[in-house]
């Protein structure tokens, strides 16, 4: 059996289905050819049930034998590590590697995220709508010039980048062809079909659990 676990909740309602971050750690894992295990924590009461292993009752979470880690970021890094498929492993590839990835968390996802929330909640009044759109006009421009963002090839910074920007509220933001093409190459990758699947495949199982 695989060291490798990767914790998701045990049911999620169908809105966030496919999008559950768990999928990141999957999907990496796939990437990588990485044995592991899903096991669960309950989706009721997050904020009681699983602050040991997760301080703000948030999934992911990642066990590797005695390391636990939480927060998806710091899992995929880690899962890099382990294979180079996911990261080069000469410095300069691994140092753009690192940059993007981080540079999906705190440039694109930091802003996008409370722009979405906003969004949702129908505040007709979103004044993230002008960041997040100059954010995106700069990604599109850095698209435009290369298939993907480091040591020109496919890495977890790309998994992390379209993982972000393939929300679909994100996607009809504004016409940036070049981010277009770039998500659904990278979401076209059998990687990310197995790992969103297995994600829907777990939730629905959990559907017919619950009607019982």
């Amino acid at each position: 059996m695989s060291e490798l676990t990767i914790w998701t909740y045990d049911w999620v309602p169908e809105g966030p289905r496919g999008f559950v971050r768990d999928l990141r750690l999957r999907w990496a894992c796939e990437e990588a050819g990485l044995g592991y295990a899903v096991r669960t924590v309950p989706f009721d009461g997050p904020d009681t049930h699983h602050l040991a292993y997760q301080p703000f009752g948030q999934v992911p979470f990642l066990s590797d034998g005695e390391l636990e880690l939480f927060e998806s970021g710091a899992g995929l890094l880690h899962l890099a590590r382990k294979s180079d498929t996911l990261m080069p492993r000469d410095p300069v590839g691994e140092a753009e590697t690192l940059q993007w990835t981080i540079a999906a968390l705190n440039s694109i996802e930091m802003v996008s995220v409370p722009w979405w929330f906003l969004k949702i909640s129908g505040d007709e009044n979103n004044g993230l709508e002008g960041w997040m759109g100059t954010r995106l006009d700069q990604l599109e421009k850095v698209l435009g010039g290369r298939a993907w963002l480091a040591a020109d090839r496919f890495t977890v910074a790309d998994l992390l980048m379209a993982d972000v920007l393939r929300i679909p509220d994100i996607r009809s933001f504004g016409d940036r062809p070049a981010t277009e093409a770039y998500v659904a190459r990278v979401t076209d990758r059998p990687a990310f079909k197995k790992a969103r699947a297995d994600q829907m495949d777990h939730f629905e199982a959990a559907d017919e659990k619950r009607a019982k």
